[in-house]
């Protein structure tokens, strides 16, 4: 790992960790901490989504156009800008507009640190660079998480101001660790800085392999990561009977699968297909549904409903380790040469749009159609096989599993050397 893909994991990391202060408690914060109601904290969370439908579909222009820096250093300071005002905000027409402005800097951030990575990393190193930077968010975000709670105060809006204070000074101390990077020269398209927006879309949705990923992509963040708080929460609590302390631990039986797992399953991923690899995370996500289904419709006693929801948040965690080193590769290794940061923008656009369909859509089910939502996303982590598998057609021999191309390169060089030797 070279000095620039040390520092960028170490920015993936100050992010996420500034952002587990925040996230998990900002519905308390708007709603009751300032008083601002339920409807207003709801306004708040969805400005999160719809600023960052806004600016995805021209991130991606950016950081083409600009490079992954440039973009990095503007997301970052305009989300300090929002966290700050969001801390020192008591009215809701402000407390709505820095929401706007941290929704979109953190929005931004994820496509320009995902193509950095690409730029640092070849396609052999590119999986376990991803797999570094997702074990490292979901690090910081759990450090995070943890520290915030011990320090938040219902009763103390300055409580409240320090953590978005923190947050805040977390992303200025990643512009200054970020300001002197050196990124290697990316290679880039002909004719880049002057072809339309909408031609990189046109070039884009004509690619079929890329497409499939987007709607398999799609599946996969509605069926797991938009019904974590959302749907699959409120079935825990309704049709299991999970108490919130039995619901906290399932969330941390998630993050704790994540930091034990995701090194132990990398060598096997690595050496696989990308499209079976996906498809097996499909199958191990129908489990997780089926578990989480004996948890709240199987009559059995408390401990054991509680215990079957905790194994359901820890499946999901194991697919999510499998995942992490497949499907951000696989998006880069896609892209034409000079294109990483549009399609990284566009995947994340796709990730974004099912993390706000997932939670309107799975919240109401989970809470009261308790059977039929069991079913459903039973029916959509299947439906994740079938679309990986079907993806898997349109990749190439050495997109689908890049380790063939070591494998290429280590058979040439043997020959080359016996050809000397004879």
């Amino acid at each position: 790992m070279g000095a620039a893909m040390r520092r960028i994991h170490v920015g993936n990391a100050l992010s996420a960790f500034g952002l587990g202060f925040t996230v998990p408690y900002l519905y308390v914060y708007v709603a009751q901490v300032r008083g601002l109601g339920a409807m207003t904290a709801g306004l708040v969370l969805a400005v999160f989504a719809v600023a960052a439908l806004v600016v995805l579909p021209f991130a991606g222009r950016a950081i083409v156009r600009r490079g992954p820096l440039p973009v990095l250093l503007t997301a970052l300071v305009t989300a300090s800008v929002g966290s700050l005002s969001l801390g020192l905000s008591s009215h809701a027409s402000t407390v709505l507009l820095s929401a706007a402005a941290l929704g979109a800097g953190q929005a931004v951030m994820q496509p320009a640190l995902a193509t950095m990575i690409v730029d640092c990393s070849t396609s052999e190193t590119r999986s376990r660079a991803f797999a570094t930077q997702f074990f490292l968010q979901n690090l910081g975000l759990g450090v995070g998480g943890l520290i915030g709670g011990h320090l938040v105060d219902t009763s103390s809006a300055a409580s409240f101001t320090l953590l978005f204070a923190i947050e805040a000074a977390m992303f200025l101390l990643l512009v200054v660790v970020m300001a002197t990077l050196r990124l290697p020269r990316a290679p880039r398209m002909e004719g880049a800085p002057t072809s339309s927006a909408g031609s990189s879309w046109k070039q884009l949705l004509s690619n079929r392999a890329m497409v499939q990923l987007c709607v398999l992509g799609f599946v996969l963040f509605f069926a797991c990561y938009g019904q974590f708080e959302s749907g699959l929460s409120a079935y825990g609590v309704e049709a299991a009977g999970i108490s919130t302390s039995a619901l906290g631990s399932a969330l941390a039986a998630n993050t704790a699968m994540i930091v034990v797992a995701q090194f132990a399953v990398l060598r096997f991923v690595e050496r696989q297909k990308r499209s079976r690899v996906i498809a097996v995370v499909g199958l191990i996500w129908a489990v997780a549904w089926v578990t989480a289904g004996f948890a709240g419709l199987g009559h059995g006693s408390h401990e054991m409903a509680a215990a079957a929801f905790v194994s359901t948040y820890a499946l999901f965690g194991l697919g999510e380790a499998m995942l992490s080193p497949t499907v951000a590769p696989l998006v880069a290794d896609l892209a034409p040469e000079g294109m990483a940061g549009q399609y990284n923008s566009a995947f994340a656009l796709v990730k974004q749009l099912a993390l706000a369909v997932g939670p309107a859509v799975g919240g109401p089910m989970g809470a009261s159609l308790h059977t039929p939502y069991i079913v459903t996303f039973l029916l959509f982590s299947l439906g994740i096989t079938y679309l990986a598998l079907r993806l898997g057609r349109q990749l190439t021999a050495v997109q689908d599993q890049p380790f063939l191309r070591k494998s290429r390169v280590v058979a040439q060089g043997g020959t080359q050397q016996e050809s000397i030797a004879a």
